[in-house]
This record gives structure tokens, sequence and C-alpha cells, in this order.
């Protein structure tokens, strides 16, 4: 599994140790020698996957660490879409080249199946909702660009090669361990350090949320089914919310009062802002039977509490700079 030391992935990583699985961990090189969030795993699974420290963008090692494996979930990625702005250039070679070597390698190896992770984002504003996987594609960021072409290369080795591809499209996951990059922590980390004052960017936009746990059975269901292969499946529930909405409903979780000031430095260039995104499930539902545990108002509620309560935890806060902009 690629990109296993991040938000999603660790978790993924968890799942599969718990289910039995033997999983190897496509681990970011570094020199301090970080598992990042593995890291920081539960003690049940410490010690039971195995680690593989490469970089996605090398051929060479990704070809390495997919020999003998029967199934990618393939998370690698640059997500931060303030980053993609400043650095564009680094989101192509990781995420279209590093996808690139995902696919030629799995080829190579004769690997089962490959999940290949998309992003909501490659939808732009919505032109309709609830967004289906028919919805047409807007690369409104340079990161949502790198995402369409990753999943472009994607279909194309199922059309051309008959790879067995899978594209998961998760909408946006939340839950402990998330960069602060994303709203949910930002919110939170900022209340959880003790300021009543958020600092924020446009409140106009609405997003659907989903807790890391749903996202993760979300990927399990697609990679356990047969009649995913050569598809595109949305991974959310369909519930959409506000920012400033969502700003009040986690000020109410977390029992405090808090006022919003707007920050020209977290505005979005304003034709790249998304200001809707909310998906149709169904086919998620029809191919894999997926349906999600934390949906609607009371879902999201939940998920809230839960990842608030992880945030208050000082370790783990302490892993967060609440006072900067995090890009």
């Amino acid at each position: 599994m690629t990109g296993a030391d991040g938000f999603i992935g660790s978790h993924l990583v968890e799942r599969l140790v718990r289910d039995g699985i033997r999983v190897r961990a496509f681990l970011y090189y570094n020199s301090f020698n970080s598992w990042g969030w593995l890291d920081h795993c539960a003690d049940d699974v410490k010690g039971e996957f195995e680690p593989f420290m490469a970089d996605i963008r090398d051929p060479g090692a990704v070809r390495e660490a997919v020999r003998g494996v029967d199934t990618i979930y393939h998370l690698a990625s640059l997500i931060a879409i303030p980053y993609s702005y400043r650095a564009p250039h680094s989101y192509i070679e990781t995420n279209i080249n590093g996808t690139l070597n995902v696919l030629q390698a799995a080829r190579d190896e004769e690997v089962r199946k490959l999940v290949h992770t998309s992003t909501s984002e490659v939808y732009g504003t919505a032109q309709f909702v609830p967004i289906t996987e028919e919805h047409p594609l807007q690369g409104q960021s340079p990161y949502s660009a790198s995402k369409i072409g990753a999943d472009q290369m994607a279909l194309a080795f199922h059309a051309s090669f008959g790879s067995p591809v899978a594209i998961a499209r998760p909408f946006n996951t939340f839950g402990p361990r998330q960069s602060a990059r994303a709203i949910i922590p930002t919110i939170i980390s900022q209340i959880s350090s003790g300021r009543r004052s958020i600092e924020l960017g446009d409140l106009r936009p609405t997003r659907e949320f989903n807790l890391v746990h749903d996202t993760v059975s979300g990927f399990l269901a697609i990679g356990a089914s047969e009649q995913a292969v050569g598809e595109v499946i949305n991974i959310g529930n369909g519930y959409e919310i506000s920012i400033g909405d969502l700003v009040r409903l986690i000020a109410e979780v977390m029992d405090v009062e808090v006022t919003v000031e707007s920050r020209e430095e977290r505005l979005r260039p304003a034709k790249s802002e998304v200001f809707r995104l909310c998906s149709s499930p169904e086919k998620a539902q029809k191919l894999t039977g997926w349906t999600p545990e934390f949906a609607g108002h009371d879902g999201l509620r939940r998920g809230l509490m839960e990842t608030a309560e992880w945030f208050q935890d000082p370790d783990n806060l302490s892993r967060y700079k609440a006072d900067i902009y995090n890009q």
C-alpha cells in the first residue's frame, strides 16, 4: 500500500492488519527514519506490517515494492491545494508520474487488483447534485488537475492493457490524525489550543464530510469487488454543510463560543474555489454493497465528537501548530 504513512493510509493499514492481511507499507523515505502516522499507530498494529521506505517518483523502487503483492491500495499523493499553487511541478511528478510508476509495476508484476485513489476535487464546483461519477471533470487547481491526469492514466491502463484497476473517489474525509491543511482539524486544533477567535477563509462553500472509518471501509469494499474493476466509484454519504455552519456545529460539539476572522491568505483564487461538493453514493452501494455508518447530520456530529476528543489529548495536539496557517 502506498501512502501508508499518511492520514487515511495509516488508518487503512490498521484496518488491514486487524483483518489479518499481510501489509507492505510503502513509506516516503526521509533521513529521520520517520514512518509518519504509523509511528503512532495502535499497539496491536505495531510490528505487524512490513515497512518499505522509498519514493513513489522512483520507478525502480516502486517495482521492487510491488513484487509478490496481490492487491495494491495506491494512496501516495501530494494533496494540499494551497501548496499546489506554489509548487505545481511537484504535483505532476508525484501524482501523475508516481501513479504511472505504480501502474507499470502492477502490470509487470501481474498484480491481481489495484485500487487507485482519486478525489472529489476533480469535479470542481458542482454543476448538479448529487454528484454522480458521470459529472464533468474540472481542474480548478493544479492539485485537482494532477489528480484528473492520474485518474485518466489509471483508466487508460485498464482500457489499453486490461489492468485490473478500480478508482476510489472519496469526498472530504476527516478524523483523528488529519493534517491541519484541512478545514475540520484547522477549526478543532485552534479551539483545542484555547483560541476563541478562529482564522479561516471563505465560509460560503459547502462540502460533505466522511469520517475516516467510513472512507477506509469504502476502500476495502472496492478492493473486494470484482464489479469495481474499470470503474470510478464515489465514497461519500450525500450530506452537505456550509463551512460557516460547520464552524457552529464544531463549537456546539466542543461546548464553546467562537467568532471567525476571514484571512486573505486562507482564501483560494476566486476561479479556483470549489463552492459545492455533494456526492451520490448509489454506485458504491450497487457495485460493492458499501454504505456509510456516519451519514447525515447525526453521523457528522458523532464523527466530530470522536475527532475533537482525539485532538484534545495534549499528546496529539502537541503535534500541531494551531497558530500557523498550514498550507
